[in-house]
């Protein structure tokens, strides 16, 4: 099929590249920078260059386009509000996706809390998911706690503040618990989506690794992984606003991004259920396994200094 990955030059697009072509579909990228693209070393069929807020390159881009896999997110920068601007630019992308007769949308977003308390950063990821499946018969929206891989922010984030911090001040979110996946399963599932039954379509699906594990936990098994041992110490408090900024300092990242997902550990986020692994054929990987695979190939990418 001919398929158009956007948010090219991210870890997941550049990574979903080559899978797709190795299933034997044309892949054409989107992105707003060439060199960015260049830069992963992502091989797509062609590229065309755009911008998802202006609407600029999203016709030429979705010409002819079966499958279009939406990886476009825009919580960094200056904007004070990302989450309208998120929302801004699915609906250009599902009003141009609509109108090229694109037949299905795969969108990856983000598991959310049952008790459906959601923060900032999980209400864009819901209001992206709605506007996308209402613009082709057959999306398919997959929702991913934290993603285990080499060039995960997320999973890079956390190896940042173990190797760092001295002692690991825990707030008290670290009991709350998730289902974190290895990103080569997040690939599989992204793959298998392209030619799901349609009968599974329209939908969302909550995909998720074996392990479920409190924040605290997955802490103490990374570190573990990073053969290092950091005392900790648990807060009775989060202090979210404070909290983020100096771990972004300490991880050298951007508290634009830090900020808002820090927000969403404050409740468990947990599948509602675990047929998704059955119904898209993916087998998935054991916890352990996808963090010490992810670590050997960080160290192929930069120092991991506690190693």
């Amino acid at each position: 099929m001919q398929t158009l990955v956007t948010g090219a030059s991210g870890y997941v697009g550049a990574a979903l590249a080559p899978r797709l072509s190795h299933d034997g579909h044309a892949v054409r990228g989107f992105a707003r920078s060439k060199a960015r693209v260049d830069a992963t070393g992502a091989a797509f069929d062609e590229l065309v260059l755009g911008d998802a807020s202006t609407g600029k390159g999203l016709a030429e881009a979705l010409d002819g386009v079966e499958v279009a896999y939406y990886l476009i997110h825009s919580m960094e920068g200056p904007a004070a509000d990302f989450a309208a601007a998120e929302l801004r630019q699915a609906e250009r992308f599902a009003a141009a996706a609509a109108k090229a007769g694109v037949r299905r949308i795969v969108y990856l977003g983000g598991l959310t809390p049952q008790d459906g308390t959601l923060s900032r950063h999980l209400a864009s990821r819901l209001a992206v998911e709605e506007a996308l499946l209402q613009a082709a018969p057959e999306s398919v929206a997959l929702r991913a706690s934290i993603v285990i891989g080499a060039c995960s922010r997320s999973f890079r984030f956390l190896v940042r503040l173990i190797e760092r911090l001295p002692v690991l001040a825990v707030p008290a979110w670290r009991h709350n618990r998730t289902q974190p996946i290895d990103g080569r399963d997040v690939l599989e599932f992204l793959a298998a989506a392209a030619t799901l039954r349609p009968d599974l379509a329209g939908r969302s699906w909550d995909i998720g690794g074996t392990d479920a594990m409190s924040y605290g936990e997955m802490l103490e098994r990374i570190a573990d992984s990073m053969m290092i041992s950091r005392p900790s110490l648990g807060l009775g408090f989060s202090l979210t606003p404070v909290a983020s900024v100096v771990a972004a300092a300490v991880a050298g990242e951007d508290v634009a991004l830090i900020g808002p997902l820090m927000e969403s550990l404050e409740h468990d986020l947990l599948p509602r259920d675990d047929t998704a692994a059955a119904a898209f054929g993916v087998k998935l990987h054991r916890f352990g396994a996808a963090v010490e695979r992810a670590l050997r190939e960080l160290e192929t990418l930069e120092e991991v200094a506690a190693r």
